[in-house]
């Protein structure tokens, strides 16, 4: 199994744990035993489920709050799991958030904190825990990547773009320490049925949101996507697409040349 075995000094550290795909899959980690420590900026959810965890499954959980985005709480990560006692065997990085609309009338400012938490944050946290876990010869990493890393979105620009930044990454690294007891996993789920795009504050045509407007049996909930994921990485797998429908529409749309795809998935992404 590519997924270490829990024992009293390792931690699965889960980045955006608060809610959403995050809190899912520190739920399953918790099922399997692992002790977690939960990481995301709103200190009091994170609370409640690291209580949650403990009654429920009798794990150790811990709460560190961070702003990801910013260099300094970020690089205090592994000296405050040091002070827990604790090795990271299990990173997941999953935090982020989504902009959305023309990237002409983008806010900047916004945009370039999308590309701190989505890409900086995982490459600096992998920097971070992956050498010690190649020399215990045990680790396991998951990248929450998405289907939108599979082609360009037209409205979700900087979105799109930062999540292939992830899959390539995550591929790369994977092969890079592959037979050293160590795997690297890309999470690409498709439309979730959360609120993640609403808070991009964007609505596509018909004045639906993103997930609304995705036919429903591409839907996935977020326990299925945590459950694929970590099952994923238990396995070892390089890339996890939660869902059968997703899978063959990526698996399709390699065949099919940006020149016809973007204009249709601009027609889908286009405000009302």
């Amino acid at each position: 199994m590519a997924l270490p075995t829990p024992s009293p000094k390792s931690a699965a550290l889960i980045t955006g744990a608060s809610s959403g795909i995050g809190a899912a899959i520190a739920q399953q980690l918790a099922q399997r035993k692992h002790t977690v420590v939960l990481v995301a900026r709103r200190k009091q959810r994170l609370q409640k489920l690291a209580e949650e965890l403990s009654g429920e499954y009798g794990v150790r959980a811990e709460t560190i709050s961070c702003d990801l985005s910013k260099p300094a709480p970020r690089g205090r990560l592994p000296g405050q799991i040091e002070e827990l006692g604790l090795s990271v065997d299990v990173l997941i990085n999953n935090a982020g958030f989504a902009t959305g609309g023309p990237f002409a009338d983008s806010d900047p400012g916004r945009e370039l904190e999308q590309v701190r938490v989505l890409v900086e944050a995982p490459v600096a946290l992998t920097s971070a825990f992956l050498p010690g876990m190649v020399s215990r010869r045990r680790g396991a990493i998951l990248n929450v990547a998405s289907t939108a890393a599979m082609q360009p979105l037209p409205y979700a620009a900087g979105y799109s773009a930062a999540k292939a930044y992830v899959l390539t990454f995550s591929e790369a690294v994977h092969q890079e320490v592959h037979g050293q007891g160590v795997t690297v996993t890309a999470l690409c789920p498709g439309p979730v049925e959360t609120e993640f795009w609403q808070g991009a504050g964007w609505e596509v045509a018909g004045g639906k949101s993103f997930e609304q407007a995705i036919p429903s049996p591409a839907l996935v909930s977020v326990e299925d996507v945590a459950k694929a994921g970590v099952n994923g990485l238990a396995a070892g797998r390089r890339v996890v697409i939660p869902g059968l429908p997703m899978r063959a529409a990526m698996l399709a749309s390699r065949y099919v040349p940006h020149a016809v795809k973007l204009p249709l998935i601009e027609q889908v992404m286009r405000r009302r």
